[in-house]
């Protein structure tokens, strides 16, 4: 019996892209299911699936819901691991991945929604806090070609959401990720030439016209 996979998301979630990026990764087939008012009308399956956080990408397995998109990311490794293993077999190596995805987590995604909801002096602060965060990142990079070396990963598919959520940042923050963070910006023009990423990111245009439509909705222009 095959496999039935079902992708629960919303077009513009970095965190759902990281959950297609991963399933074409290995070459899955799943079928994409739009939520399209995730603010103000959640569908009825999503909130059978995600009961606790009501939120997309869920990921539905056989009619198991999984939740979370680092968990998700992870869960694919697992039962897809006849191909293109996203995480070493190191234990150590493995706890670094985990590590670098937990930071950006906690860090980047929290701080990149700071950079295009404030104004003033708190605005700069946020700007600033994103910077550095990018730049601890890109130092993390090195002069690897992906996170863990010659072959694109865990953190990558973590990571690589951002990156056409840049311009976004850039031009509500008023700031050049090229002259700041041009290492990180190499790495995801290197990222963006991979099929699995060309295939699940959005057109950054289209992620700015969302995010004027955010601040529209939320009063904050």
């Amino acid at each position: 019996m095959s496999d039935e996979v079902i992708l629960l998301n919303f077009w513009p979630s970095i965190f759902g892209m990281r959950t297609m990026i991963a399933l074409e990764e290995k070459g899955v087939k799943y079928e994409y299911r739009e939520e399209e008012d995730v603010i103000n009308n959640k569908t009825p399956l999503l909130l059978e699936m995600n009961p606790v956080h009501k939120k997309i990408p869920v990921l539905i397995h056989n009619g198991k819901p999984v939740c979370e998109s680092i968990i998700q990311v992870q869960y694919i490794d697992e039962i897809w691991s006849d191909k293109n293993p996203f995480l070493p077999k190191d234990p150590y190596q493995r706890a670094q991945a985990f590590f670098w995805a937990d930071f950006i987590e906690k860090k980047l995604c929290v701080c990149g929604r700071r950079v295009w909801t404030t104004k003033g002096e708190e605005l700069e602060a946020a700007n600033k806090e994103f910077i550095e965060i990018l730049k601890i990142l890109q130092s993390e990079l090195g002069d690897k070609p992906y996170f863990a070396g010659d072959k694109f990963g865990f953190v990558d598919i973590v990571l690589i959401g951002f990156y056409c959520w840049f311009p976004a940042y850039e031009k509500f923050g008023n700031f050049s990720m090229e002259s700041e963070c041009s290492e990180l910006m190499t790495w995801g023009k290197r990222c963006m030439q991979t099929d699995s990423v060309a295939k699940s990111l959005p057109d950054p245009e289209k992620v700015i016209g969302y995010v004027l439509y955010l601040k529209k909705l939320y009063g904050l222009e």
